[in-house]
């Protein structure tokens, strides 16, 4: 009996190696059955069909030797090797397929799987395997041996390669993250009626070869759990930006929920809230809206604007508006582009504009590329926007 309470089977020098059978195809269960039987050297001790069932005659009946297909129902052969290994931890398995397959040789082993055998291989070839795999070797058929040490070999490269890319992607972020190869540009926001800039908002760069977006960077960061790091360190360069911006306009940053909802941020904006428009991102979805509403609240009464990005892009951001009540929505360039030639994205807008105005909402129209565009907007009763035909981002002179 093992440690934790499971029972082993202890087999003598001269014992017959006692052997599972699952194979749900039942012409191949009874052909190797019937081999096994002629074989001294061998004892059956049970046949299953599926990899559930499979588990369950190993449970009992503690084989030495499980002989399993890959492919079976109830979870395929990886799902029988984990669950007989784990009922029966001295039963050693041996995969069985029909043909040569390398991925599924690969995903065997993983599994825990110690042998690996051709369907249809000899009589001799196949007890010499269960006596190798036995006695605590391993046993792989001469047809797949070279496609598996090739196919290990590939992947062992391209999990080298790949952990290369991670190590060197986590060393460009810490890189930003530490202030280099990270600058601003602004963009500037318009009333549209008399084109004095009302605020601007800040855009994070990247020095790196090759070039990736801003987004792909934040994400990335995200996906090492450096997410946080880097837009705070892109707030700060932001920020210092901010005694170049006339007393009368605002600088409107970009962060996730997270972000806003931290402690290193209310630190940052400390002194600075009345300046500052905090635009919440809707690329992730947002778990606990009161938890980001209490953490932002004694920002928002220390004068703290928050806006809500890209409303009309999709649900994420319509639920941020309802939400977190924001005393901006900045609605997406998905609406605003053609919105003079498109009575749909019109329709869309109107039912914004209104939306905004019943809730005492600012709306800002991103994205205005043409004298169209801005002229529709004005007629819908947009008042702020933002766009290339206005202006481009630019580094604050």
């Amino acid at each position: 009996m093992a440690s934790d309470g499971t029972i082993i089977h202890l087999r003598g020098h001269d014992d017959p190696i006692r052997v599972l059978l699952a194979d749900d195809e039942p012409g191949l269960r009874v052909a190797l059955a019937e081999l096994l039987s002629h074989e001294e050297r061998v004892e059956l001790v049970g046949t299953a069909a599926d990899a559930e069932e499979a588990i369950r005659v190993a449970e009992s009946n503690l084989p030495d030797v499980a002989l399993v297909d890959v492919r079976m129902p109830e979870g395929g052969g990886p799902h029988a090797a984990r669950g007989i290994t784990r009922v029966s931890p001295g039963t050693r398995v041996i995969a069985l397929s029909a043909y040569e397959d390398r991925t599924n040789v690969l995903e065997m082993l993983r599994a825990g799987a110690v042998g690996y055998l051709v369907k249809g291989t000899a009589a001799d070839e196949l007890v010499q395997g269960i006596e190798k795999v036995a006695q605590g070797g391993t046993s792989l058929s001469a047809e797949v041996m070279s496609g598996v040490v090739a196919e290990l070999a590939t992947q062992l490269r391209r999990e080298e390669i790949e952990r290369d890319a991670d190590q060197a992607l986590r060393g460009d972020i810490e890189r930003f993250v530490s202030g280099h190869g990270v600058w601003m540009v602004y963009h500037p926001i318009m009333d549209l009626e008399t084109r004095e800039e009302i605020g601007v908002e800040a855009l994070a760069r990247f020095g790196s070869i090759p070039v990736k977006p801003p987004d792909r960077w934040f994400a990335e960061a995200t996906a090492l759990e450096l997410g946080l790091q880097l837009e705070l360190r892109a707030m700060k360069e932001a920020l210092e930006g901010l005694s170049r911006i006339p007393d009368g306009a605002f600088l409107s940053i970009n962060c996730s929920h997270r972000t806003a909802a931290s402690a290193q941020l209310a630190e940052q904006l400390d002194g600075m809230e009345k300046r500052i428009v905090l635009e919440i991102t809707e690329h992730e979805a947002i778990d606990d809206y009161g938890g980001l509403a209490e953490a932002l609240e004694p920002l928002r009464a220390r004068g703290l604007r928050v806006a809500v990005d890209d409303v009309g892009a999709g649900y994420a951001s319509l639920r941020h508006a309802l939400q977190l009540a924001p005393d901006m929505v900045k609605m997406d360039i998905s609406l605003t582009h053609d919105i003079d030639r498109d009575a749909g994205r019109r329709a869309l807008a109107a039912a914004l504009i209104s939306f905004a105005a019943e809730t005492d909402m600012t709306i800002v129209a991103e994205g205005i590329e043409t004298a169209g565009e801005l002229h529709a907007l004005r007629q819908l009763g947009v008042r702020y926007g933002q766009g290339f035909y206005l202006a481009r981002p630019a580094p604050l002179e």
